[in-house]
């Protein structure tokens, strides 16, 4: 039998950095997962990659993980360039505007978990299940039974669920949730361009939704993030490389020059989901468990890390009762308003940037050139897209 004050399911970037945040505090964990460890980073580019903010790096860096992450491999990205395909409008913005040395970091999420993973295989308060599942879970006032497929019981003072965005514990606690299909598929790839990137994240609204690219350690290298509609992802998924190459070099409007597809491209559908009820009990839903949002600004892992961010302060400073309802409470309260406003900003975005509605056009160009040549505006618009 295992004992532990927090149990979290899910070994995911968020789960483990929260659990890092609290071994770190002398505060046991067990981390469950049934996927398996994170292998030493190859080469070859992952095809999962998160725009790190600024307020992402210093959690990593206040845990001591960025040093393992930046010795594997990440980009930093020091200018951002937003247009719009079907109007006039652009905006684009550099870290000397803002008085920074970057605007962020692109790095593959595998680098980011791995990185986790060796610092708190250190951790004497941390203990780490790969490859095994639970069978059951079962709550007490005061304790959560978690019982592995092994038969071997797991008693924690509370249970956090950063099992996904499909979280079988979510369901099993009948925790609500609101769900919204963007009609959307994003599929991803790894692309080598002609023109150097100069460490520029690109993004471009197209009629069927929004292509982004994100560049790499390579400086002809990008990850990109192309979200469209059902049929047209399928369309771009059955291309032979030569015809896609030439297709995302025309969504980006030759920016880059000639590309030329690195990887296999894979897509995955686009759902908001966002979850009424984040804590029953001592049952706390984290990260994608608890919300997702469309990938068009990069802000679903910022946001989880956010949430482990706030829950690692909460219970590190929990003077009496630990894990007490008004400490989740306060979680909830306030992870979930930061959520909501996030979600409303990418669905407002994705309803304003679809199609060729001429009123739209007009009015994203408008916007866009609005904010590109009012400097305080334009100040207040860049800190809100790195995070800060």
């Amino acid at each position: 039998m295992k004992q532990a004050q927090i149990c979290i399911v899910g070994g995911g970037c968020v789960g483990l950095t929260l659990a890092l945040g609290l071994a770190k505090a002398d505060i046991s964990v067990v981390v469950l997962d049934s996927a398996p460890t994170q292998a030493l980073p190859t080469d070859e580019y992952g095809l999962r990659v998160s725009a790190l903010s600024i307020a992402s790096q210093t959690l990593l860096e206040q845990l001591n993980v960025w040093p393992e992450i930046i010795a594997q491999r990440a980009c930093a990205y020091t200018h951002m360039d937003v247009r719009d395909a079907d109007s006039f409008g652009k905006i684009a913005f550099n870290n000397e505007q803002l008085e920074l040395e970057h605007l962020g970091h692109i790095v593959e999420n595998d680098i980011i978990r791995f990185a986790l993973i060796k610092e708190l295989e250190q951790q004497s308060s941390a203990t780490l299940i790969f490859d095994t599942q639970y069978q059951q879970i079962h709550q007490s006032e005061s304790d959560v039974f978690i019982t592995l497929k092994s038969g071997e019981p797991i008693i924690a003072k509370l249970l956090v669920a950063a099992d996904g965005a499909n979280s079988a514990i979510r369901k099993q606690f009948n925790m609500a949730l609101s769900f919204k299909d963007y009609d959307h598929h994003a599929l991803v790839a790894t692309v080598k361009t002609k023109e150097q990137h100069a460490n520029t994240a690109r993004q471009v609204f197209l009629p069927t939704g929004p292509l982004a690219f994100l560049p790499l350690s390579d400086a002809n290298t990008h990850s990109i993030v192309w979200s469209t509609s059902p049929n047209h992802c399928d369309e771009l998924l059955a291309m032979d490389d030569n015809t896609f190459n030439k297709a995302v070099m025309a969504a980006i409007d030759g920016q880059c020059g000639l590309c030329e597809v690195q990887s296999k491209r894979t897509a995955f559908p686009l759902k908001m989901r966002y979850a009424q009820q984040w804590v029953s009990g001592k049952v706390v839903l984290i990260g994608d468990a608890a919300h997702t949002i469309h990938p068009l600004a990069g802000l679903g892992m910022n946001l989880g890390l956010k949430d482990a961010a706030y829950l690692i302060e909460l219970l590190t400073s929990d003077s009496k009762e630990f894990a007490s309802t008004r400490t989740l409470r306060d979680y909830e309260r306030t992870r979930k308003l930061d959520a909501q406003k996030h979600i409303a900003m990418m669905q407002g975005l994705k309803e304003l940037f679809e199609g060729a509605n001429s009123v739209k056009k007009l009015i994203r160009g408008v916007g866009l050139s609005l904010v590109d040549n009012l400097g305080p505006i334009k100040h207040l618009f860049a800190k809100e897209a790195i995070g800060k």
